[in-house]
């Protein structure tokens, strides 16, 4: 576990084995069971997550009662509520384990203490935030510009690894196609 946090970090920032030893100090080793909470709406989230091993999404209600998922997360990807996270306000989204899922978590006040003694992880964590803010960008352009067949096939072109490991309705959610529609696209490929 401590050796793929220290490769991923690594890819960012250069690590020494004590400051990794110091930021996994910090953390808190758990296992989500598929279908379980990592964190509930309306909710304070008070963890950053990463992804060991596992598929997570984010979602919310709509005022009719159907869930829109507004974001995947898997291995080796940093997952929260970031509006909940830096605010401590309730979370307007739930994060779920869409299978068994291992991660390590990463308090608020820890993450702080963390940004004094090591200040290149505070660049590293700037870096996740923008590369997560073009994610996001983005997807409103490809939704803006495409229509529902090119969304999927350049999802599944860009994340194959999603597509193999999402149900398909979840999938259409994201993509915010029916899963009527889903079907018939993959049918016809």
């Amino acid at each position: 576990m401590k050796e793929k946090l220290h490769s991923y970090l690594n890819r960012y920032a250069t690590f020494s084995e004590n400051e990794i030893d110091l930021i996994y100090e910090n953390l808190e080793v758990k296992t989500f069971l598929k279908k379980e909470f990592l964190l509930k709406e309306n909710s304070r989230c008070t963890y950053k997550y990463f992804i060991l091993k596992g598929v997570v999404r984010s979602f919310y209600n709509t005022p009719s009662g159907k869930e829109k998922i507004t974001q995947f997360a898997i291995d080796n990807w940093w997952v929260t509520n970031m509006e909940s996270f830096v605010s401590e306000s309730p979370s307007k989204q739930a994060i779920q384990a869409i299978e068994n899922t291992d991660v390590l978590c990463l308090s608020k006040k820890a993450l702080e203490k963390l940004y004094i003694k090591l200040p290149k992880l505070e660049r590293v964590f700037r870096i996740i935030a923008e590369n997560m803010l073009i994610a996001v960008q983005r997807k409103n352009d490809v939704f803006l510009q495409m229509k529902s067949r090119e969304r999927y096939f350049d999802f599944i072109t860009k994340l194959p690894n999603f597509a193999q490991r999402v149900p398909q309705y979840m999938l259409a959610s994201y993509l915010e196609i029916s899963p009527e529609y889903l079907s018939e696209i993959r049918k016809n490929t």
